[in-house]
């Protein structure tokens, strides 16, 4: 189906982790916060209105197509919908199309069809937007109706609030929601053709049951479902999706229901069968059923809000309240499900999955996880109809983990006053021989609940097609994995379900302000303050920092920074730098052709090797990941160097995600705040794993190339040029992995240090967390500057342990020492017990001075290690040869030294040369500057 304009769903794949919502209506990834800001709207002028449709649905809103064409920077029409659609008011043959060429907003309760009577189909086109401006705007498909929304991967449809659309602040309840309502069984009357039953949360008249179980009520395919579950009454509230009565023909698959103030997706009666579904951040049960559901679910991702905000259970179901018993009896079948709890505690804990007033499940391949301060993760209701079912098997759970950290994986039901049957040890119950389940303190989930290599949940699936042939055969436990992420590209917080945000008249995105072109010629755009909604930089234009510029509050306002390939970003002072706080994200996402570059004002202008060093700041990553200053300490907030006050890093997520550099270079930066107080060219203040970094190039940058203070972030393919500080530096407890880095100092001669600087802490060198990260496939090319400090090679000091291997280490005769460990006890206790090793080396320096023995400090007593003698017989795989024509050509390694084997270990590529590039495999070629 053709997208008819530029209004519709952003589409760019990146993973990571559910993130801020609101503002500008962007791509948002990482932790959600339903809460935001704009910074910085645009000062374009008025967008004029389009002219009205006058044969599509509805009626043309002049104040309404005013109001989203200035948010979104282009003229876009607004038609209303209200009250009753039927084909006999507007249609064709049965049908109201209603097309993603126009924005649709409902005012009050629209009904699709009357029930059973006037029965039309609604059919929404992919890409198309809905929204409701209060609780009393919602969209209700009647009995013998149908809805046809059909979205798709790229251009999911999406319902939402107004808010939303024209950037203003998010919140759960901000509209209604979406009903369907069929003809399929309840068991409040099972067999009832005239079966009416009153659906909970919209006006009298809205019933649903009957006796077809195989009833159609359409289709929902790729549908986004935002911030709706208005509050009706007391107990009485919408959710995100209601199925009332709806039967097995309905088509159910790729949906999201996300930040609802109610139940995401509650089934009452009926036979629907749903796969992909995702459900987040809802405020109360992500799925609920009751009233005798026997529908089927596959792959459902339900992961409550990250910020902790209000949630309750994962799973809510039921039979019957007052008659445990009555038929027919709840009892669906699902398979893989994740459900990821947080650690609200309010009126309604958050829980895992509650069966409850008899209801019945049969259940394959569920991870129930979640954070310390979740509740119960596992719970079956005492009533004695409940318990029952767990004896006969109507209740199964099968083949699935059991994964909280909270010391309540289970909790039995409690026995109603005056009973007498037995209540079910559910532990032992669950690990029962048969049942293949299983329960473990960690099931290894990345911060977007993929499952790392390696985590258990990889294996000891049930094949549920052997159960039911709905299912699709799977051999993973849980709803996802990353081979195969179908929440990529279309759902929210998976690089989806938003509207994308238009560029204004001048070019500019929203939330940046044109000023001079910098180069005389390209549109320039200038980026200042605290950035607290998403933002885009998009290729095209320059974009100038102003000062300090704060992509998100400190694990608030959380936000993400996306910058397209090929975009060039500039600071015009030292005061100018760029900082992604903790909690947001940085997405990055240059290629090899067209790289994203960070630089000075002077590169812009004049090319770019003119910028000197030193002539901007540079870029700061701060995030969540421990550090030996505070290694368990989740309200750990350490000041990061060269930032002002509040630029703070540190906690206990080691796999804490600060989003994307790929193909980024940073050049000219580095300016000294004060003294001993400079940016590096990329800081990384306790980063995560979760973080992607790789081709990163520093170049010319006054002070360090990358400093890593603690974190765990792993870095392949890294070219620092040119640097005059150090161009790695590691402290605070730095555990990460770095394959592929070429390290070439200038090759005039000017400013340089060491190539490794490598810390574990100064005043305790023995302090836990210790900095001891895996390093492989390096080249070192030193120079002969000679100054305060020289140029040298590896420097390893205060206590820091380091696996090292595939280094090629050489420079020219005036160049320093090539390899030296600081003389203290625990650096040179590191030597002989394994904390350093380097292995599957060559040390080819031609300045004599290839190793340099630590000097043992004042009154200390300790042997120090012969660090030549270490390096050449106690180090497997080690060699020195006469220079660096010996092996290396240019940068290109020529060593015939055989490279460590890391087969197995699923970072690290098992390269076939020591050194970091080689001629027939240049990974360098085409992005980089500075290496010739």
């Amino acid at each position: 189906m053709e997208i008819k304009n530029i209004f519709k769903v952003s589409a760019i794949a990146t993973a990571l982790v559910l993130a801020g919502c609101g503002g500008d209506i962007n791509i948002s990834e990482g932790d959600i916060d339903n809460s935001s800001t704009v910074n910085n709207p645009p000062t374009t002028t008025p967008t004029p209105t389009p002219t009205p449709t006058d044969d599509a649905p509805g009626e043309s809103s002049t104040f309404l197509s005013g109001t989203v064409s200035d948010a979104l920077g282009e003229a876009v029409e607004v038609r209303t919908l209200s009250g009753r659609l039927t084909d006999a008011d507007e249609g064709d043959n049965g049908k109201i199309t209603l097309t993603n060429d126009i924005v649709w907003a409902l005012e009050g309760a629209v009904f699709v069809g009357s029930d059973n009577a006037d029965s039309t189909v609604l059919e929404i086109e992919e890409g198309t937007i809905i929204f409701g401006r209060n609780g009393s705007d919602y969209l209700v498909i009647s009995r013998g109706s149908q809805i046809e929304a059909m979205g798709s991967s790229t251009d999911p449809i999406i319902m939402t609030s107004y808010n939303d659309v024209i950037g203003d602040e998010v919140g759960a309840g901000q509209w209604g929601g979406l009903v369907l309502l069929g003809n399929a069984p309840s068991n409040k009357c099972p067999a009832d053709a005239d079966c009416a039953l009153q659906v909970e949360g919209v006006e009298e008249g809205a019933v649903f049951g009957g006796d077809a179980e195989d009833d159609n009520s359409g289709i929902l395919n790729y549908l986004v479902v935002k911030y709706a579950g208005f509050e009706v009454a007391p107990d009485n509230e919408l959710n995100g999706i209601t199925f009332g009565g709806v039967g097995s023909a309905t088509e159910v698959d790729y949906i999201q229901v996300h930040a609802n103030a109610d139940d995401g997706v509650e089934f009452f009666g009926g036979n629907v069968q749903a796969k992909h579904l995702v459900l987040t951040s809802n405020q109360d049960d992500s799925v609920d059923w009751d009233n005798g559901f026997r529908g089927k679910l596959q792959y459902v991702y339900i992961e409550q809000d990250k910020a902790n905000g209000d949630a309750n259970r994962g799973i809510e179901a039921d039979n019957d309240g007052s008659t445990p018993d009555l038929e027919p009896q709840s009892n669906p079948l699902i398979s893989n499900i994740t459900i990821i709890g947080n650690d609200f505690d309010g009126e309604d804990d958050s829980e895992g999955v509650y069966l409850r007033e008899g209801t019945g499940a049969q259940i394959y391949n569920m991870v129930i996880t979640g954070s310390n301060g979740m509740g119960e993760c596992l719970e079956v209701e005492g009533v004695l109809e409940s318990q029952t079912n767990l004896s006969d098997g109507t209740i199964t759970i099968e083949n699935s983990v059991m994964a909280c950290t909270n010391g309540e994986n289970f909790k039995n039901g409690s026995l109603p006053e005056g009973a007498s049957h037995t209540i079910v040890d559910l532990e032992t119950w669950f690990l029962e021989e048969g049942r293949n389940n299983r329960v473990s303190e960690s099931v290894m989930l990345n911060s977007d609940g993929t499952p790392m290599t390696g985590s258990l949940l990889l294996e000891g699936a049930a094949d549920a097609s052997q159960v039911d042939g709905f299912f699709d055969a799977t051999s993973f436990v849980g709803a996802v994995t990353s081979d195969d992420d179908w929440r990529q590209g279309w759902a929210f917080g998976f690089g989806g379900g938003t509207v994308k945000v238009t560029q204004s008249a001048s070019g500019c995105p929203a939330g940046t302000t044109t000023i001079a072109a910098a180069d005389g010629v390209t549109n320039t755009c200038e980026i200042s303050g605290r950035i607290t909604s998403d933002l885009t930089l998009t290729e095209g234009n320059l974009y100038a920092l102003s000062g300090a510029v704060f992509v998100g509050g400190d694990n608030e306002n959380s936000a993400t920074l996306e910058i397209e390939a090929g975009v060039t970003l500039f600071g015009r002072s030292g005061n100018d730098y760029l900082v992604v706080s903790r909690g947001s994200q940085i997405e990055a996402l240059g290629t090899a052709t067209d790289p994203i570059t960070m630089t000075s004002a002077a590169a812009v202008t004049g090319g770019l090797e003119s910028g000197a060093a030193g002539q901007w700041g540079g870029l700061v990553l701060l995030g969540n990941a421990p550090s030996n200053k505070c290694p368990v300490n989740a309200d750990c907030a350490l000041q990061v160097e060269g930032v002002q006050e509040g630029a703070v890093f540190g906690g206990t997520e080691s796999d804490d995600n600060s989003g994307t550099l790929r193909y980024v270079r940073v050049m000219h930066g580095g300016f000294e705040v004060a003294p001993d107080n400079e940016l590096n060219g990329v800081t990384f203040g306790g980063v995560g794993s979760g973080t992607t970094v790789e081709y990163l190039q520093v170049h010319k940058n006054a002070d360090d190339g990358v400093e890593f203070f603690g974190g765990s972030v792993d870095v392949k393919y890294l070219v620092l040029t040119g640097i005059q500080d150090d161009a790695i530096d590691w402290d605070n407890g730095f555990t990460g992995r770095i394959q592929y880095a070429l390290i070439k100092a200038a090759a005039d001669n000017s400013d340089a240090n060491r190539a490794f600087e490598s810390d574990n802490d100064g005043s305790t060198p023995d302090i836990t967390p210790q900095s001891n990260p895996t390093v492989a496939n390096v080249t070192i090319i030193g120079n002969d500057f000679d100054g305060e400090d020289d140029s040298e090679g590896v420097y390893l000091r205060e206590g820091s342990g380091a696996q090292l291997s595939n280094f090629i280490i050489t420079g020219s005769a005036g160049m320093g020492e090539c390899f030296e460990v600081e003389g203290v006890l625990e650096s040179q206790t590191n030597l002989g017990d394994g904390t350093i090793t380097f292995t599957n080396s060559v040390i080819a320096c031609e300045n004599g001075e290839n190793f340099k023995d630590g000097a043992l400090p004042e009154g200390a007593t300790h042997t120090i290690v012969d660090l030549e003698d270490w390096f050449l017989n106690t180090q497997t795989g080690n060699a020195v040869a006469a220079n660096q024509a010996a092996v290396l050509d240019g940068i290109f390694s020529i060593s015939d030294v055989t490279p460590k084997d890391f087969s197995g270990d699923t970072f690290f590529d098992n390269a076939d040369f020591v050194g970091a590039v080689k001629a027939d495999a240049d990974w360098t070629a085409g992005w980089t500057v500075g290496l010739e």
